[in-house]
């Protein structure tokens, strides 16, 4: 690793965060609404595997928090992973696009949360509400205005919460984890249920967004003390001990329910595998947990994506309205994201959210391994090891292409207008709005 870089902040900037806080950071990001959203299609598709299918998405994690660890070092800023690309390609049709790419990304992450929020609200309601559609949309659509108007109002009153929120469903993942750990069953998990190899790693893509949230280490990266020993431990240790975590619940989840109960609660498979093992407190506890879970993490989703959109508003990456701010909040760009994922969230089915989701961000971490790879003599990084991570990102983006060729057309088509939209906007917006083209660099004046 190289020695630590002077940030924007200056070099005598008071670092306050320390290893614990930056693991808290990285395990807050992936254990958010992800686990909660997706462990029922994973099941739904691995069977057996399940727990495989989380291992290999836990692998391509591992490898990019490796390209993550080394640029967070040589390259600390709030921007993160906007700043190592623009970093790796300069300032051009590539980068831009790259970066408006990750602002769409949250957009369906926000709507992957709202849509889990709303199965779990609806498990918990008398069959006559939990049928009605209104009554799903209308779910659904309150975890998305909720936490948007607290956020233009007071960003703070949610996140003053957000330890404890992280405590709250950690504990409860542990209690459901020492209740089933007893019913683990070796003819579930047996080879014999899985599906082919293709399958599992199908599967693994498709949830992959339940691990995405590792990333946000790296806008915290100024921040941390002993940056050189402190960030690649964070990356390693977070991502470690939630695959750990991911692979254990899949496993307990495969063993208590069978085929036909996966199928039937997918929408809100956690709290049904609880409830073999702790009765129908279980299943309310993790209903509950999930319903806290997903609300701060669509909460701490808009005020981070708010803020992406800012500063590419401001780097000229988006039109500049998304930079409007009242009282330090831009209140134009969460509005503007609240809008994108009411649509998103209640016109296109959870598995097709999950592929969107899952394929937008292996398309940004193929581009932030590739800029690992681009700098690796500058970061400090084994080129072999940024060159496998690159490598295996990109083949897990095409298999889940793939898989959604044949299987979910819609969401190939959304995934596909999404890159059309990042780099066909970036290179008119550039030509036309910001006069320059392709690769002249460009600087906002009022940056």
């Amino acid at each position: 690793m190289p020695a630590d870089q002077p940030t924007s902040r200056g070099p005598s900037a008071k670092r306050s965060v320390s290893l614990l806080g930056a693991i808290a950071i990285g395990i807050g990001g992936m254990v958010g609404g992800g686990i909660f959203a997706v462990l029922g299609e994973a099941a739904s598709l691995a069977r057996g595997g399940t727990a495989v299918a989380f291992a290999l998405g836990g692998l391509i994690a591992a490898l990019t928090a490796y390209s993550y660890a080394h640029l967070s070092v040589a390259h600390p800023s709030r921007g993160g992973t906007i700043t190592f690309i623009d970093t790796a390609f300069g300032r051009n049709l590539l980068s831009g696009g790259a970066n408006v790419m990750l602002w769409l990304s949250y957009l369906v992450t926000i709507a992957l949360y709202a849509t889990a929020f709303g199965s779990y609200c609806a498990a918990l309601l008398p069959s006559s509400l939990s049928d009605s559609s209104f009554v799903q949309h209308l779910l659904i659509s309150v975890a998305i205005v909720a936490p948007t108007v607290i956020n233009i109002l007071s960003a703070s009153v949610v996140s003053r919460a957000e330890t404890a929120i992280v405590v709250f469903k950690l504990a409860l993942l542990a209690v459901v984890i020492a209740a089933g750990a007893s019913g683990l069953s070796g003819s579930r998990l047996s080879p014999a249920n899985w599906p082919g190899p293709v399958g599992l790693l199908t599967a693994g893509m498709v949830i992959f967004v339940a691990y995405e949230g590792f990333e946000l280490i790296a806008n915290a990266a100024e921040d941390v003390k002993d940056p050189r020993r402190t960030l690649p431990r964070a990356y390693y240790l977070s991502v470690g001990i939630v695959v750990m975590l991911y692979v254990v619940i899949a496993a307990i989840t495969v063993s208590v329910l069978n085929t036909a109960q996966i199928d039937e609660y997918k929408d809100y498979a956690l709290a049904a595998a609880a409830e073999p093992s702790l009765g129908q407190v279980g299943f309310v506890l993790v209903a509950v947990a999930a319903i806290a879970a997903t609300l701060s993490a669509i909460n701490a989703t808009v005020y981070g994506n708010a803020r992406l959109g800012y500063i590419l508003a401001v780097d000229g990456e988006l039109p500049t309205s998304q930079a409007w701010e009242r009282h330090q909040v831009p209140v134009v760009g969460a509005t503007t994201i609240a809008g994108a994922s009411l649509l998103l969230a209640n016109f296109i089915p959870i598995r097709s959210i999950a592929i969107i989701s899952s394929a937008s961000f292996l398309l940004v971490f193929t581009i932030v391994n590739a800029a690992a790879w681009r700098l690796s003599h500058e970061i400090g990084a084994r080129r072999w090891v940024v060159i496998v991570a690159t490598v295996a990102s990109a083949v897990a983006l095409v298999v889940l292409l793939w898989h959604s060729a044949s299987t979910d057309l819609a969401a190939l088509a959304v995934f596909t207008g999404f890159v059309a939209l990042s780099v066909g906007g970036e290179f008119i917006y550039g030509r036309f709005v910001r006069g320059h083209f392709l690769g002249r660099p460009y600087r906002a004046d009022h940056r």
